[in-house]
């Protein structure tokens, strides 16, 4: 699944071929996303200019001078900028095409995917109101997550990834920072010092960014037709290591399941 630093490219490689322009048309080749697309959604978006090109945890906003566009990439979704002729392949669903004839292309191969319009405030919109601080925002810091983690006793690997207490922090990430911060996974969110969170967080925040640099060069062109975004080549700890030694201490590393995911961890490193 594109997680945080996939969006965040995203947005950053489409953001200069679209802010500006005036959408011409949409072609929806398939409706039967997450959720379907709205029948009118052409017919709404005719003639609108996209003013700002913005993200909220992984939904991706294109504000336009009248609404916005809510874009979630789903489970395999990618996004592209084409010329507007360039045929359709398979699991090309959305097209929306510009007056200087640039198309941005959803593709979606697993469909779980979802595009939304909405003339209000989209921060409002029933998907985006109940999420968490951003990650990489002002309002979040170890001191905020030691509040809202008073008495939980989920495991704080589910706590961090929990949508509505931080917005976009995935399964890859969360692995790393808390391996970065010596906490154990399945340690109980309400048992973690305020010490132990203020160190997760800044973890967490770096795991992130160092992610959304290192998709600034390795991630394929936005305006190639073939590219396929994917979880960039940084240096990983533990994700998927599963019985590799630590590389800190070697010892090997560790994989459950918590909260329905993969975890991995180091049971020297992480307490």
């Amino acid at each position: 699944m594109p997680e945080l630093p996939e969006v965040e490219t995203t947005r950053r490689g489409i953001r200069p071929h679209i802010e500006g322009r005036t959408i011409r048309t949409v072609t929806v080749r398939e409706r039967r996303l997450r959720w379907p697309v709205p029948r009118a959604l052409a017919r709404t978006l005719a003639g609108r200019c996209v003013t700002t090109v913005d993200r909220r945890g992984k939904y991706l906003l294109l504000r336009l001078d009248a609404g916005c566009l809510l874009l979630h990439l789903g489970m395999s979704g990618s996004l592209r900028v084409l010329p507007a002729p360039t045929p359709a392949a398979k699991h090309d669903h959305l097209d929306i095409i510009f007056e200087n004839d640039t198309c941005l292309r959803l593709r979606d191969p697993r469909r779980f995917g979802s595009i939304h319009y909405t003339r209000g405030d989209p921060l409002r919109h029933k998907l985006l109101a109940g999420l968490g601080p951003e990650p990489l925002g002002e309002g979040f810091s170890g001191d905020y997550l030691h509040r809202a983690a008073r008495g939980r006793k989920q495991s704080i690997k589910t706590f961090i990834m929990d949508s509505c207490i931080v917005t976009g922090v995935g399964n890859i990430y969360a692995n790393e920072a808390l391996f970065l911060s010596g906490i154990h996974p399945k340690r109980p969110a309400g048992r973690v010092a305020l010490a132990r969170y203020r160190s997760l967080a800044e973890n967490i925040r770096a795991v992130l960014l160092r992610a959304i640099e290192e998709g600034g060069t390795t991630l394929r062109d936005f305006t190639g037709g073939e590219g396929q975004p994917g979880y960039f080549r940084i240096h990983l700890n533990v994700y998927d290591r599963a019985e590799q030694p630590c590389r800190v201490c070697a010892a090997p590393i560790r994989q459950h399941r918590i909260g329905q995911r993969s975890s991995f961890y180091c049971v020297n490193c992480q307490h």
